[in-house]
């Protein structure tokens, strides 16, 4: 029995014959191969029942976006970003704060977990706005939204706050405690300011006692005078906080002096820091002046961080809110962005881990996997070969769950037009 690419079973025991997988994903060398896949009962099997021919279209393992803030997600209408700026995003999300009921966010991430959904996504990482007593809100439709996705987007959140509110927010033990019952991660904001490292030994200190992974956002500037990035290598290594370690962006490494940035990298390898790259909300925010062209392009040093063995992954980020206004939590789109802009290409071969196995891993969701007896929780497009798939955003992409290819319509941002009605 004979199929064609948009035919697949929707039950029994079939083979997806002729098709192209990223070697690195099935343990083998090189880069690209051609090989059948077999499918039963909902998982990667050995190949036999029917076959299903696919011309070389391209097989990849369901996508784990390490890196968001749900929370924030599709506000721009209500709170729209007035100059592009880092600033101007801050000031513009501080105030839309007002409109953050459980019932809002809730209807926001939602429609951004729909999205990411059917663009393939299956882990997600969301940062949350904790300050001012925001977490009692927004904890509530983090940990019901969870619940009611399990099974398909497994949800993970991390707590957001900035390093000078360490020691005077008054909830600070209060959202420790809350994300150690629910099973989130300790997060925080760091830039340059008298007495970081204590506060930062500390931090690293509660998260220990409540046994809290550390997920951490750092030096988003393209200020080479910010180092806070060392601050945090050298507070783990003296506190000898053992729990894993996120730092994100890391934007003011690529303005560096280069022995100074790679004596840095050095010092974060050996503290066994993982980094997240955000390459397109950092491409609009940084170095942004009005009237004037970018130079720099946001991203950090990822060649040179996988070349020490630090383990890197590229996420979305913000999504159509004051810091980034666009994006649609599409880590295809991610992969295609985060090529072009950091030059993966022409490079190492298995930079697609960065969107599958080395994310699941940093987080500790499940791992992807195109092996037997894993789950065929698979992205499925036309594409064969890199070229082909980085051309076109693949928009005809088929999305299999357990065996069974998933419906793809995506949310009408018309459904989220009450909630942009403020008084």
């Amino acid at each position: 029995m004979t199929m064609d690419f948009k035919t697949l079973p929707a039950t029994g025991h079939f083979t997806l014959r002729d098709v192209t997988v990223p070697a690195c994903l099935v343990g083998r060398d090189g880069d690209l191969l051609r090989i059948d896949i077999g499918i039963s009962e909902g998982k990667i099997a050995a190949p036999g029942g029917a076959d299903v021919q696919m011309a070389g279209a391209m097989v990849l393992p369901c996508f784990t976006d390490m890196h968001t803030h749900l929370d924030k997600g599709h506000i721009w209408h209500r709170a729209p970003n007035p100059d592009g700026t880092f600033d101007g995003a801050l000031n513009t999300v501080r105030e839309d704060h007002a409109n953050w009921t459980t019932e809002d966010v809730m209807a926001r991430m939602e429609f951004g977990i729909r999205s990411a959904y059917a663009h393939g996504t299956r882990a997600i990482r969301t940062h949350m706005d904790s300050m001012g007593g925001q977490y009692k809100r927004s904890l509530p439709a983090m940990t019901a939204l969870r619940e009611k996705w399990a099974g398909r987007v497994e949800l993970q959140f991390s707590s957001l706050m900035t390093v000078d509110a360490y020691d005077r927010d008054e909830d600070l033990v209060a959202i420790a405690d809350a994300l150690a019952g629910a099973g989130g991660a300790f997060g925080l904001v760091t830039f340059p300011m008298e007495g970081i490292r204590d506060r930062l030994d500390a931090y690293f200190t509660m998260a220990a006692e409540r046994g809290l992974s550390a997920d951490l956002h750092v030096d988003e500037t393209m200020n080479a005078d910010v180092e806070t990035l060392r601050d945090v290598a050298q507070s783990v290594i003296d506190t000898g906080f053992d729990g894993p370690v996120v730092v994100g962006h890391c934007c003011s490494l690529s303005t560096q002096d280069e022995a100074r940035a790679m004596d840095t990298l050095d010092l974060v390898a050996k503290a066994g820091l993982q980094v997240v790259s955000l390459p397109m909300c950092n491409l609009y925010l940084q170095d942004r002046h009005p009237a004037r062209t970018p130079r720099g392009r946001g991203v950090t040093l990822v060649h040179e961080m996988k070349a020490r063995g630090i383990p890197v992954s590229f996420a979305s980020d913000n999504t159509r809110d004051p810091f980034y206004a666009y994006g649609d939590l599409d880590m295809l789109e991610v992969l295609r962005q985060a090529t072009r802009i950091a030059h993966l290409d022409h490079s190492e071969t298995d930079w697609v881990r960065t969107v599958t196995t080395t994310p699941a891993q940093t987080c500790g969701f499940d791992i992807p996997s195109l092996e037997p007896g894993a789950p065929a929780d698979l992205v499925i497009c036309r594409a064969r070969e890199w070229t082909e798939l980085y051309a076109r955003p693949q928009s005809d992409r088929i999305v299999l769950r357990e065996g069974r290819a998933i419906d793809r319509t995506l949310p009408d941002y018309s459904e989220l037009d009450d909630l942009m009605r403020t008084p």
